[in-house]
């Protein structure tokens, strides 16, 4: 994503978010947990807007996406998406379908990895926030829940028909976006929708670990990972390692590539510099 701003200042404070920025890692919270951290459109649109600023700024080096309270996320807030949206005209729904696809692709999109923190539900849009997560970390008590189907939509929302069945594989991502059944933490390990599975309780300690190791990595060979597992998804084997080729050729110009061969002969840890 482009570091050139207009003219929009930086947001000091996000409303339906609390964001805290330490040493190169940022940490969100949805913080509703009345409300088992139901998103408002309020908080799709800040997490859409947060992730593009962070890219932007490139002071941010790994995200961790939490929850506060019992769960995760239990997905869109009843009465304030689904209630809303009964009333909404055709172009109205298409605007907000559109931003919570938008919230995923700038997940996918940003150059840093994201790491959800997964306690207790991870249901609908909850789901999703997880699934295009870089990193899945979760404790016993995760659940997770497609549940578009239940709601008596498509089950291929916010990209969940493109990601899972590259996460899971077609056949577990059939049965679990097509039937809405809760799947627990030890099947969600079992099928590859969960990439550490903790001790209880131990999920935002976890993951907050990792967030820092990548934080202290080579950030830019981080970043360029994530753009070409996202980009070839979708290529032949041909395109795809053209561009491993000019991906790489790049990288081997760079401050980091020549540090690490600096470190090796001085037989000293990489000090890397994201460059």
């Amino acid at each position: 994503m482009s570091p050139f701003t207009g003219s929009a200042a930086r947001t000091d404070r996000w409303r339906h978010l609390r964001v805290d920025l330490s040493d190169g890692v940022a940490t969100v919270t949805l913080e509703r947990p009345e409300k088992l951290n139901a998103l408002t459109f309020g908080a799709y649109a800040d997490l859409r807007d947060l992730l593009a600023e962070l890219s932007r700024e490139r002071a941010v080096r790994a995200l961790v996406l939490a929850g506060e309270g019992r769960g995760f996320c239990s997905g869109g807030d009843v009465d304030e998406i689904i209630g809303a949206t009964l009333s909404m005209d055709t172009a109205q729904l298409l605007d907000f379908n559109r931003m919570t696809g938008q919230v995923v692709r700038a997940i996918r999109e940003c150059p840093f990895p994201v790491i959800a923190a997964i306690h207790g539900v991870a249901a609908g849009a909850g789901a999703v926030l997880a699934l295009a997560s870089d990193f899945r970390v979760a404790d016993p008590s995760a659940r997770f829940a497609f549940l578009f189907t239940r709601v008596g939509l498509s089950g291929g929302d916010m990209g969940a028909a493109y990601l899972l069945p590259r996460v899971v594989g077609l056949g577990h991502a059939t049965r679990l976006l097509m039937l809405g059944d809760p799947v627990r933490a030890q099947e969600a390990e079992r099928i590859g929708l969960i990439s550490e599975l903790t001790e209880e309780g131990k999920a935002d300690e976890a993951a907050q670990a990792l967030a820092h190791r990548l934080s202290e990595g080579p950030a830019l060979a981080y970043a360029q990972t994530k753009a070409l597992l996202t980009a070839e998804l979708d290529m032949p084997l041909g395109p795809a390692v053209e561009l491993d080729a000019s991906t790489q050729a790049l990288l081997m110009t760079g401050e980091d590539y020549a540090e690490f061969h600096k470190a090796f002969t001085q037989k000293r840890p990489p000090k890397w510099k994201g460059r």
